[in-house]
């Protein structure tokens, strides 16, 4: 049997060597600086402001952008301006007021936001442009976009191979550089052919929303049309709905811009002649690469083109149709 007092004894060492580690640990925490408030300090903070999220793109293009920032230890402050040009740049005013250093910016209008664009580079703000250029390029330290008037090329190089005479209703979005690149490529590689007429140019903004109603109306009016280009997969989705609400899907052709998952599915159904695959991964993961770049003090090229690809048909089962890519 032990005795009491070495079983008392054994006791009151273990605790007092608790206390001495207690106090030890307590000491440390106070000599210590706080390191996670010291990595705040050092840390970047970059706003990024795309002109909406109403738009499966961006969200795929930001998440590549966001990941890459946390992976980093950076802050982020992210803005929907929801196609507002007036709120886009009174967002980016306020985080030139939080003290952003670089700025990802697809801007709702291009020219608009001049003005913004060169206050924040007179503070010494990094600027990366996303998927749509600005009116004036000296403005973005880079600019990363797919190749947008190459993917009208695409669409209109493949449109004459299936209209010998054709009228087309053209569907734009004239604010944004990307949009205005493509509906040019097409309409520049369809001027091949002088029997193809352009009949009516409707701006949607690239949203499926607002082209409902203006294809809808257009039927109403009885303008007579067998295609339709739309800048993006958005517009074509809204353009394909109006049809198929007006009973005229089966006689009129539609194509978009995008290779959105919604669009490849309309493609394999024979809803939709054609889409242009573009990369929303590879644009976010060049767009932080060319952001981290310039944060690092390297330098980038003015602007990075993301190449682009024709899904049509009889190739859209090798373009994963249920997802982006």
């Amino acid at each position: 049997m032990k005795k009491p007092w070495r079983i008392f004894g054994r006791t009151l060492i273990t605790i007092i060597n608790a206390v001495i580690l207690v106090f030890f640990l307590f000491v440390i925490g106070i000599a210590r600086p706080d390191l996670s408030e010291r990595q705040r300090e050092k840390s970047c903070l970059i706003g990024v402001s795309y002109m909406t999220m109403n738009n499966d793109f961006y969200k795929i293009m930001h998440e590549q952008i966001s990941d890459r920032i946390e992976a980093e230890g950076d802050r982020m402050i992210l803005r929907n301006p929801a196609l507002s040009a007036e709120r886009q740049i009174e967002e980016i005013d306020h985080m030139l007021d939080e003290g952003i250093d670089a700025l990802v910016l697809t801007p709702v209008d291009m020219d608009s936001v001049s003005e913004i664009l060169h206050k924040a580079k007179s503070r010494g703000v990094k600027i990366v442009v996303a998927d749509t250029n600005v009116a004036d390029p000296e403005l973005a330290d880079c600019s990363v976009v797919s190749d947008n008037y190459h993917a009208g090329e695409l669409i209109g190089a493949y449109y004459l191979t299936k209209h010998e005479k054709s009228d087309v209703v053209v569907v734009t979005h004239e604010s944004a550089v990307s949009g205005r690149d493509r509906v040019r490529g097409f309409l520049d590689t369809i001027a091949q052919n002088p029997q193809i007429r352009v009949v009516a140019k409707l701006d949607g903004e690239g949203q499926m929303e607002q082209v409902v109603p203006l294809m809808q109306e257009l039927i109403a009016e009885g303008t007579q049309f067998d295609s339709v280009f739309c800048l993006n997969d958005p517009s074509a989705i809204g353009a394909a709905a109006a049809l198929e609400s007006a009973g005229l899907l089966d006689e009129v052709d539609v194509y978009g811009v995008d290779g959105s998952p919604d669009a490849k599915a309309l493609i394999a159904d024979g809803k939709m002649e054609a889409s242009v695959a573009q990369y929303p991964s590879r644009i976010g993961a060049m767009t932080a690469d060319a952001l981290y770049s310039l944060l690092q003090g390297k330098t980038t090229e003015a602007e990075i083109r993301v190449p682009v690809d024709l899904v049509t048909q009889e190739n859209v089962q090798e373009f994963q149709v249920d997802r982006w890519l």
